[in-house]
């Protein structure tokens, strides 16, 4: 139950990140958080990945995976337990960033490997040493929060589904989770 509340709270900051501006970080991003001025066929297309269909959760799990492990990260499964209910709307991949050479820069090239596959990045926030960086994709929204300076090492990338359908299981779970 702890893991779940944990993930819960995870989910909440990532849209409460997302939907936020800074006070004191830098911040880096083009106007409206976007950059460049064109839009993709994902943005488009109401939402679908470019092709027409759905971005799935197992998909955005694989491309998360795919470029974290590419980038020098070992996946550590701990902490990832999501509500079985939220399961098709939101992901979480952490990984073991003690076992990385140099997580913050496995970290960045994560993030730059996500956007060669067609992650546009909204907006990053530098602050104290920890870098969190919002991407979007599709109808996705997706976190990468790295704090990996000094004795903590902690990365974890974690999306979120923005459908009006997921939105609305996001809001019943919080509910719930409050009442226990």
């Amino acid at each position: 139950m702890r893991k779940t509340k944990w993930v819960a709270a995870a989910a909440g900051v990532v849209l409460l990140v997302a939907g936020c501006g800074s006070n004191g970080g830098s911040d880096k991003g083009g106007s409206g958080g976007r950059k460049g001025g064109s839009s993709s066929s994902s943005e488009t297309a109401g939402g679908a990945e470019a092709g027409g269909t759905e971005l799935t959760a197992d998909a955005v799990r694989t491309e998360i995976e795919t470029a974290a492990t590419g980038a020098g990260f070992e996946h550590a499964a701990k902490g990832e337990n999501v509500p079985e209910n939220l399961k098709a709307c939101m992901v979480s991949w952490t990984p073991d960033a003690q076992k990385a050479a140099d997580p913050k820069k496995s970290a960045a090239d994560t993030v730059a490997a996500l956007g060669k596959g067609g992650w546009k990045t909204e907006k990053t926030t530098e602050q104290s040493g920890s870098t969190i960086t919002g991407l979007s994709k599709g109808t996705w929204k997706l976190q990468a929060s790295d704090h990996s300076a000094g004795m903590l090492k902690l990365v974890m990338f974690v999306a979120t589904n923005n459908t009006p359908a997921c939105e609305a299981l996001f809001k019943a779970d919080l509910e719930k989770n409050k009442k226990s």
